[in-house]
């Protein structure tokens, strides 16, 4: 049997052929996935069964082949919280998190301790879980369309003890879906927003993911057209949207939210500088008072 110092030097060898920037930390991913330890190489001595160091070496292949990391692994930790994901599903990223920290913020400022709250293109449900474990008394409402994600979506709010989040199975680009979940307090999504442009020149690890979750039409700005004036009426009014975008995106998204009578646009830089997130008031028109 090899020595765990010895498996770990094989297969950081292997992934460093691809990446040599992330072969530490995807190596020990590995180490801590398959041997189940937070810290495999505090005991680097150790022998690693013959299976388990197949095993390990074959998921070593098949990441310096550009398989995702968070694929292999089969879960990405999010906001604190544990997600089961796989091919069909969006991986969680950090730039997300922007996302929830403006969603809570809002609630904050606005003294809102039980908002109705819905995540529309709720992916393995990262964004809806993370609001309900922040928010309990939130009445949370998760919109999924593909059957594959749905199924992620349903497995994470079980393992995350949310299991009162609402799971609507539907497109939220077609009207009777917008119209099933009325009174919002906030609409908060982050719907595919890559360019025909982008998803030609995907990074090979990317090109794994659901093409229907990344790709948002020509200019990338399909979904957030057609939601943000579907889903209005659906929103309180004085209510909040909340939508994550691609880097250039923002005064694009501003002008889509303004356009449909949205106001005090609100944008927030990712922890990377770029301006990743928007949030708006939902303002309808005055209409003149019967006589």
């Amino acid at each position: 049997m090899v020595s765990r110092r010895e498996l770990f030097s094989g297969v950081r060898g292997i992934i460093a052929e691809r990446d040599e920037e992330t072969a530490d930390f995807d190596t020990t991913c590995i180490f801590q996935d398959l041997l189940g330890e937070k810290n495999p190489m505090f005991s680097p001595d150790l022998p690693v069964p013959d299976d388990k160091a197949a095993e390990i070496l074959s998921l070593a292949k098949r990441r310096s082949e550009g398989y995702p990391l968070q694929y292999l692994l089969g879960q990405w930790e999010f906001w604190g919280c544990n997600f089961r994901i796989g091919e069909g599903v969006l991986i969680p990223r950090p730039d997300t998190e922007t996302l929830v920290e403006q969603v809570l913020d809002i609630c904050r400022r606005e003294k809102l301790t039980a908002p109705k709250i819905a995540d529309l293109c709720s992916g393995s449900g990262c964004i809806a879980v993370a609001l309900k474990k922040e928010l309990p008394q939130a009445d949370v409402w998760a919109v999924e369309l593909s059957e594959a994600a749905l199924g992620y979506l349903k497995e994470n709010t079980v393992l995350n003890g949310c299991e009162d989040i609402h799971i609507i199975h539907g497109d939220v680009l077609k009207k009777e879906t917008a119209r099933s979940v009325m009174g919002l307090d906030i609409l908060v999504s982050n719907p595919p927003y890559l360019t025909a442009v982008d998803m030609s020149e995907l990074q090979t690890e990317v090109r794994y993911e659901p093409a229907s979750a990344l790709f948002g039409g020509d200019d990338g700005l399909g979904f957030y057209r057609a939601i943000t004036g579907l889903w209005k009426t659906s929103v309180k009014e004085g209510g909040f949207i909340a939508y994550e975008f691609g880097m250039g995106q923002h005064d694009d998204v501003r002008k889509i939210l303004e356009g449909s009578g949205f106001t005090d646009v609100e944008l927030r830089r990712d922890g990377g500088g770029i301006i990743r997130t928007a949030a708006a008031r939902n303002i309808f028109e005055s209409k003149p008072a019967l006589i």
